[in-house]
C-alpha cells in the first residue's frame, strides 16, 4: 500500500535521507513534497526523482490534502508551521521534539490537533525503549536520568562553547546538569533524545540530563535509566553521527521513516 502524499517541512540532511529512504520501499509515497521559505524553491527545483516537488506555500499544500506532514527543519519550523498543519486535520510528524520544552508552544499543538481530530506524533528518534519507560509511566516512576555523549565537534556552537575551549579538550567533560527543558532550550540540535524521554516519562522539569563532550569518542552515545514501581531498567545507544551534520545521529531519520510507515503498515509494531 502506498504512503500517499507525504510533505517534509525543510531540506537539510534529515529530510534528503528521509526522502531516498522512504522511496526506496515497495510501499513508496506517490509524492514527496518539500515545504521550504520563500526564496529557496529555484534553489531546490532541480532535486531527484519525478515525484518529488518544491514549495513555499502551505495553504497550497495543505489544501491538496496531504497524508501526513514530517517536520525536518528545527525549532523555528515547529513554532511556525506546526499548529497550522494540525489545525487543517492533517498529521504531523516531529523530528524536532526539544521545541516542546516551549511549553506555551507544546500547549498550542495540543489544542490544534484536539480540534482538528489530527495527531502530533512524536517518534522514537535517535533513543530506544520508548515503550518501556511509556509502560513504566503507568505505574509511577521513580527518576529517569540520560546522559548524552558526543564527540566536543558535534557542541560546536553551543553553550558548551562558553564553559571549555572544545578543540583543546584531553579527557570527557560533563558541561551541563539540569532538567530536559532547560537542555532543549539551550541545546535545541542536541538534545532532542532529552525531550522525548521526557514526555514519555516524568515531563521536562523532572528528567534528569547531563551532556558530555569525549574527546575519545567520533559516535553519539545516549544512556539513560528508569526506576519506577513496576520495573527499572537502563538503556545505551551508540549512534553514527550523521555524515552531513554531527549534531544528529543518522538512527534519526530511520526512525522518523518508521513513523512514516507505520500509518499504512497492515500491522504496525
Amino acid at each position: 500500500m502506498s504512503l500517499g502524499h507525504v510533505v517534509i517541512i525543510g531540506f537539510g540532511a534529515i529530510a534528503r535521507d528521509l526522502i531516498d529512504i522512504l522511496g526506496a520501499q515497495t510501499s513508496a509515497p506517490e509524492k514527496v513534497t518539500v515545504l521550504v521559505r520563500p526564496g529557496r524553491e529555484a534553489e531546490l527545483r532541480a532535486m531527484p526523482g519525478a515525484d518529488t516537488s518544491v514549495t513555499s506555500d502551505l495553504a497550497a499544500l495543505l489544501a491538496t490534502g496531504p497524508d501526513v506532514v514530517v517536520e525536518c527543519a528545527g525549532h523555528r519550523a515547529v513554532a511556525h508551521y506546526g499548529a497550522t498543519v494540525l489545525e487543517s486535520g492533517t498529521d504531523l510528524i516531529l523530528a524536532s521534539v526539544g521545541a516542546l520544552a516551549d511549553a506555551d508552544l507544546a500547549r498550542e499543538l495540543e489544542a490544534a490537533a484536539r480540534a482538528s481530530g489530527a495527531q502530533c506524533v512524536v517518534p522514537a528518534g535517535a533513543i530506544g525503549g520508548i515503550d518501556a519507560l511509556g509502560a513504566a509511566r503507568l505505574s509511577g516512576l521513580t527518576s529517569v536520568r540520560y546522559t548524552g555523549t558526543k564527540p566536543p565537534s558535534a557542541w560546536a556552537g553551543t553553550p558548551a562553547e562558553e564553559v571549555t575551549d572544545l578543540a583543546t579538550l584531553t579527557t570527557p567533560l560533563t558541561f551541563f546538569e539540569g532538567t530536559a527543558r532547560e537542555a532543549a532550550r539551550r541545546f535545541p540540535k542536541n538534545a532532542n533524545v532529552a525531550a522525548t524521554l521526557a514526555m514519555a516519562g516524568l515531563g521536562m522539569d523532572r528528567t534528569e540530563v547531563r551532556l558530555v563532550a569525549d574527546p575519545g569518542t567520533t559516535e553519539n552515545t545516549h544512556a539513560f535509566s528508569v526506576a519506577s514501581q513496576a520495573m527499572e531498567f537502563s538503556m545505551q545507544l551508540v549512534g553514527k553521527p550523521s555524515p552531513d551534520n554531527p549534531k544528529t545521529s543518522r538512527s534519526t531519520v530511520y526512525s522518523i521513516a518508521r513513523a512514516v510507515m507505520n500509518r499504512r503498515a497492515a500491522i504496525a509494531i
